[in-house]
């Protein structure tokens, strides 16, 4: 069995079935093999970024690894950035990287890059190929350690002469992931602290922010009174009325101080301590109080839902119910040109059930996200690594890994632009995904941190650094360019009647909502 049919085999046996790809020269095998090995669906992108970040969006959903295949070094380098927040939001990835052919190496060409370097800075596991016959078990390995709690961009470097040369068989069936049990003391001192009620908080991350990790979180705090907060960069998060919904932690420094002020204790359930997004002039990095003591219960590879679940045990809370968010019938703003709380308004009375929402809104989150609170029951999915041009790509993923769920991506029109090549593979696969784009040609979060940063830079030529416009970006006509049917929405009315129609229509559909600058 040739190299590349043995990688395919042991991607299909170990339940990797989709392959998110950008293929070159040293990748035709593995392209080839495609029609003799059933099982694989390949998935075209236009743009290696795409691929890093709809693996991510499908990993979040779907809670198992979709594969990449790239193209030598500067096709590995293209998608490093949604890599980067894939690895933040510790979403499981095979990356199949291509390589010249062995005797072609010491020559230098033109595409020649050190592949393994590139790979570094986001990935802990990194397996190159030294052999043909090596293939199934590299492969198997590279899924293993993808799939190891709490999940990583695993890279495979595959030369391309042992893509065509005899490989064997397929690698082994790798058993599942099993995320480990933290120390009873741990856990038992936790509930102690808990017990006491003695100005204790508890950050949740990872998989503690839905199903019954969220559950048992909500019972502990209507049992105990204890205050429990999200990281707002976790991968993904159950939100929603009817639904317990923990206080995320906020964006900006003075307001995560005041939020966790008067804390003594931080009990941290798969999640790091919260700290600023950057670092500001005489503002602390740290957001807990000083005198906070911060206690790991669960670490980020460990199973932080048998840690709540048990808590709710040792804390008496099983009879408890989780307080959930409660919200009045949902209601469509007032005519009149569009406005940021107009929009919020009407995505949030009109956000179908159980849809997923894809959030890269950057300066416009924090008015959407107050409205979502109270909208359907629904999944969101932030921007992890804080890198844009994610929102788009994990769109597309989580479009594929939940075919009947409505996905719903909330895009800036700055980080758009980033991957705006989803939208191709968006019409081409026909992925039911509604995209509103946030058009204030604006890079408006750069004029709040201008400020922040004590720059204070607002001459004209700063100025003309922020602004996008100049001139003004046709969202419509690039969307339809790429085969998405678009409109552009500049009042109220237009805005919910267009997005009222595209959530309730299946097929991608792009909204461009014109706000002011």
């Amino acid at each position: 069995m040739l190299g590349a049919e043995s990688l395919l085999r042991t991607l299909v046996a170990n339940g990797v079935d989709i392959c998110f790809m950008n293929p070159g020269t040293s990748e035709m095998q593995f392209v080839a093999a495609l029609d003799r090995v059933p099982g694989m669906r390949g998935v075209l992108c236009l743009f290696e970024g795409v691929c890093s970040g709809a693996a991510d969006g499908y990993a979040r959903m779907a809670g198992r690894p979709a594969a990449t295949l790239l193209h030598l070094g500067p096709g590995l380098a293209n998608g490093l950035s949604n890599f980067h927040n894939a690895r933040k939001a510790r979403s499981p990835i095979v990356s199949i990287v291509g390589e010249h052919s062995t005797q072609h190496l010491e020559h230098d060409a033109p595409l020649s890059a050190d592949v393994e370097a590139f790979a570094r800075p986001v990935s802990d596991d990194i397996i190159y190929l030294r052999r043909a016959a090596d293939m199934g078990i590299a492969a198997a390995k590279t899924i293993e350690a993808a799939r190891r709690p709490p999940g990583q961009v695993s890279m495979l470097i595959v030369p391309a002469d042992y893509s065509w040369s005899e490989a064997g068989e397929p690698g082994p069936v790798i058993p599942g992931p099993c995320r480990a049990t933290p120390p009873a003391a741990g856990i038992e001192e936790a509930a102690r602290l808990i017990r006491s009620r003695k100005n204790v908080g508890i950050i949740l991350s990872g998989t503690a922010l839905h199903g019954r990790g969220l559950q048992a979180a909500g019972r502990l705090a209507a049992a105990t009174g204890v205050r429990v907060f999200a990281n707002r960069n976790a991968g993904r998060m159950e939100s929603g009325r009817g639904r317990f919904q923990p206080e995320r932690v906020p964006y900006f420094p003075e307001a995560a101080l005041a939020t966790l002020a008067g804390l003594q204790h931080l009990l941290l359930v798969e999640s790091k301590a919260p700290v600023s997004f950057f670092g500001y002039p005489e503002q602390p990095s740290l957001m807990a109080p000083a005198d906070c003591k911060l206690h790991v219960v669960a670490g980020l590879e460990e199973d932080g839902t048998a840690v709540l679940e048990t808590l709710v045990e040792m804390c008496g809370a099983q009879g408890s119910t989780a307080a959930a968010r409660s919200a009045p019938a949902a209601t469509l703003p007032g005519p009149g040109p569009l406005t940021l709380p107009a929009l919020a308004q009407a995505v949030g009375a009109l956000l179908p059930e159980h849809a997923i929402v894809s959030d890269e809104m950057v300066s416009s989150g924090e008015p959407v996200w107050n409205r979502l609170l109270c909208a359907a029951p629904h999944d969101h999915l932030p921007v992890a690594g804080g890198s844009i041009g994610q929102g788009l790509p994990v769109a597309v993923g989580a479009a594929i890994a939940c075919p009947d769920r409505k996905v719903v991506a909330l895009e800036a029109d700055g980080s758009g632009m980033y991957t705006l090549q989803s939208l191709w593979t968006m019409a081409r696969e026909s992925l039911d995904v509604t995209t509103v784009i946030f058009a204030n040609h604006r890079y408006r979060i750069l004029d709040v941190e201008m400020r922040r940063t004590g720059a204070n830079g607002f001459g004209p030529l700063a100025d003309a650094m922020i602004g996008i416009g100049r001139p003004d970006i046709d969202w419509v006509k690039l969307s339809e360019g790429l085969g998405v049917p678009a409109v552009r929405a500049t009042t109220t009315e237009a805005f919910a009647t267009e997005f009222g129609r595209a959530v309730r229509e299946r097929g991608p559909r792009l909204i461009e909502a014109a706000l002011p600058a």
